[in-house]
């Protein structure tokens, strides 16, 4: 696996920029009404103007449409030069299938901003890895559709895709893990007890990573990014556990260049998955390779709410010690 020499940079948001959704995973027909409308009018209210892609509605028996409408809409998308930023609608789990066919060429020639989350971690991973573009960890266009606790998302959104200065990541006040989209109204927030720290020390490099099942789906691929010198953020989701994230992190412990990743940031995990700090700990205390780099757990990302954007390929600096901990997006 040879990583692209260069890191390409879109350039950032601005009010006045169409920005494109498009379905890699799952499909639009999912999203009700209701929320589409919501999350236009928060993009809006950044200044931007949101279009649908041609195939964005199509769905399957799996919720999502075949390779080629997605490949083609991903493609017109960065081909289309009024396109300053790409949204994908939602997660799932079949945005690896279209790696093969897309044309990595045009993607660099045509640099956008594209963010998004869980299943497209392997999209935005597997894009910076073949192109040096810096795709983004953040929200879906579903996402914006929530009406309650999306301060803070919003915050990062604008500070990572729209502001071009380094910034801090302060924990948010309060979280929530709930299916929102099923009830907007009644929802249940926890106070934030803030990040947690497992390892001290500091460590700057480059960010790869997101959903950690999704991207060990790229172990042993030629999209899979370097390791080396990088810092890993990661998290999981309800559909994994203790064991399965053990063994996934066992996994991502294996590959080649991990013994020169510089750092490790972890996301929240839902509560089902009764990742309790203790059980945290347990695990990462199992492994040797994890010793002597500095290791941050509870972060504001992943699949509970609010999140934080972040850039895979992007630049990071951590700084643990007993008096201070902080996390510090430089280049993004």
């Amino acid at each position: 696996m040879t990583e692209n020499i260069y890191t390409i940079y879109a350039d950032k948001l601005k009010p006045g920029d169409e920005i494109r959704v498009i379905a890699p995973s799952r499909s639009l027909s999912l999203i009700s009404e209701d929320t589409r409308a919501l999350a236009i009018d928060r993009f809006e209210a950044f200044g931007l103007k949101v279009t649908y892609s041609k195939h964005c509605e199509e769905s399957d028996q799996f919720m999502s449409s075949s390779v080629e409408s997605r490949v083609e809409d991903l493609h017109e998308a960065f081909l289309d030069d009024q396109v300053k930023g790409i949204f994908t609608v939602i997660g799932g789990y079949n945005v690896n299938q279209i790696l093969d066919d897309l044309d990595y060429d045009l993607i660099a020639k045509h640099p956008k901003v594209l963010c998004g989350f869980s299943d497209i971690t392997a999209l935005g991973n597997a894009i910076y890895a073949k192109t040096g573009l810096v795709t983004y960890s953040g929200p879906h266009f579903s996402s914006m559709g929530m009406k309650k606790g999306l301060k803070y998302t919003k915050e990062y959104f604008k500070k990572c895709l729209m502001e071009d200065t380094e910034f801090i990541v302060e924990p948010s006040s309060q979280w929530s893990d709930e299916a929102w989209f099923i009830d907007q109204e009644n929802r249940t927030f926890f106070e934030n007890s803030g990040v947690k720290v497992f390892n001290y020390g500091q460590a700057e490099g480059r960010i790869v990573g997101g959903n950690l099942c999704t991207f060990n789906l790229l172990h042993g691929t030629p999209y899979m990014p370097d390791l080396e010198d990088k810092i890993l953020f990661i998290e999981d989701d309800a559909l994994s556990n203790a064991m399965t994230f053990d063994r996934d992190l066992q996994s991502l412990i294996h590959q080649p260049g991990f013994s020169q990743v510089k750092g490790i940031v972890i996301g929240r995990f839902q509560k089902e998955m009764e990742m309790s700090p203790d059980v945290i700990r347990q695990i990462l205390s199992t492994k040797k390779a994890l010793k002597n780099i500095p290791i941050l757990f509870d972060a504001d990302f992943g699949h509970t709410t609010p999140i934080f954007t972040f850039p895979i390929g992007g630049t990071c600096r951590i700084q643990v010690t007993p008096d201070q901990t902080s996390l510090i997006i430089e280049e993004h």
